[in-house]
């Protein structure tokens, strides 16, 4: 009997072993098969890594990089993967068409982008291709006669609009003057156009000058100008450098407002591009009391966005630079709505092709929203609006650092406009 109970024991033992082999051997063979089966979606990128304007360019490279290694490090996607080709154009739109072109002929199912320039030129084949695109471009102006193009936050148009309003709410004795200095491309002077109509549609401010700034690297004789015309505000469209320039001459010639809207000074305000760290950085102690508009987090101020946006800088050997750049960022968010429209189409079971990445783009609001912790606001797409985050954040430069004056807001004017 004993031996008998043994031999059952023995039979069981024997039986769950290579039934537990067997479980486990078959589990070899479906993880085989599924990385057999794994698919790579391909993707494209094009901006400013060196040349004009790399200031912005080289840290986005290395958040949308980052966050694409971070979704494929951490099988976001599974077993399959994402492919993004990233390469520099200088900021040069010939080059930008050339990298385009070769990412048309790799099969890239959606395609991030960077200057106004190259957008504007790109749009028509954007369009003939139906490649869904986002650029770092955020001209209004980029989805005029576009249904491939999405931007990822508010217009330069809002973003003007929206220092605007904020000034004539926060400006005392009557009305006030301000000026307008802008880069000397369509990417500078994008939101001119849009900030006068909004004065025309009722927004009490007077716009004195518009100034489309070159490569002096004096602004002396402007600044002087612009003063005896009694310019209480100026509204800076263009990016860090010529800022950073032109308030430390403002400082050395002592007409930096020290509180907002100081009578007989300058309270100077600028969109995204214009801000930042990179800022502080670039203007020291002249930056003080700039005041600046965005729809990102910044890392200046403690958060969830800070802590991701750190970790992910630090698992790839950033240095702090670039990790607490806003330009990495976008890029991150960038890489991010690109790899949401992918998780979404695999989620539904649609084969990931342009047209179905498109479709899970329109279909992005109300509850299926998407939420990027490094902005501000949602983004929120549809057939009829196709500027993502519509929220921004009023930022000012308290004791070196860029803090947050309010709460997130969305310009009124921008919907008066339309």
């Amino acid at each position: 009997m004993k031996n008998m109970k043994w031999l059952v024991l023995s039979v069981f033992v024997a039986t769950f072993f290579i039934v537990s082999c067997g479980q486990k051997e078959e589990a070899k063979v479906e993880e085989k098969k599924e990385a057999a089966e794994a698919m790579v979606y391909k993707l494209g990128m094009c901006l400013a890594i060196t040349g004009p304007t790399s200031d912005a360019g080289d840290p986005m490279s290395k958040g949308a990089k980052d966050y694409f290694r971070y979704v494929n490090d951490m099988k976001l996607l599974g077993e399959d993967k994402l492919e993004c080709d990233i390469r520099d154009d200088q900021y040069k739109t010939e080059n930008t068409k050339r990298n385009f072109e070769d990412f048309l002929d790799q099969g890239i199912v959606f395609y991030l982008n960077y200057s106004t320039d190259s957008t504007q030129s790109l749009k028509k084949d954007i369009e003939e291709e139906k490649i869904p695109t986002t650029p770092a471009s955020y001209h209004a102006g980029n989805l005029v006669d576009a249904d491939y193009i999405f931007l990822p936050i508010a217009s330069y148009s809002a973003q003007a609009i929206g220092l605007a309003e904020y000034i004539v709410k926060n400006h005392t004795g009557g009305t006030p003057k301000v000026a307008m200095y802008v880069h000397s491309s369509a990417f500078g002077r994008a939101p001119v156009a849009d900030v006068k109509k909004a004065v025309a549609a009722g927004l009490d401010m007077e716009i004195v000058v518009v100034v489309e700034h070159g490569k002096d690297l004096d602004n002396t004789a402007m600044l002087k100008r612009l003063s005896k015309k009694g310019v209480q505000y100026i509204i800076c469209q263009t990016t860090q450098s010529p800022v950073a320039t032109m308030l430390k001459d403002a400082s050395r010639l002592g007409l930096v407002a020290k509180t907002f809207g100081e009578k007989g000074k300058i309270t100077f305000t600028g969109c995204h591009y214009t801000g930042g760290n990179d800022l502080v950085a670039l203007a020291g102690p002249a930056a003080e009391n700039f005041y600046w508009t965005t729809s990102f987090n910044i890392t200046s101020e403690p958060g969830v966005w800070t802590d991701a946006q750190l970790a992910i800088a630090k698992q790839y050997g950033r240095n702090e630079k670039t990790a607490k750049s806003h330009n990495y960022s976008g890029g991150i968010m960038m890489a991010q709505v690109a790899t949401e429209v992918i998780l979404r189409a695999k989620a539904r079971g649609k084969k990931i092709t342009r047209e179905a990445l498109y479709d899970e783009l329109l279909a992005m609001n109300g509850v299926n929203a998407f939420y990027p912790v490094v902005t501000v606001g949602p983004v929120t797409y549809s057939k009829t609006d196709k500027a993502g985050v519509d929220t921004l954040q009023l930022y000012a430069v308290k004791n070196g650092e860029f803090k947050s004056v309010g709460k997130p807001f969305i310009p009124e004017y921008t919907g008066k406009i339309k």
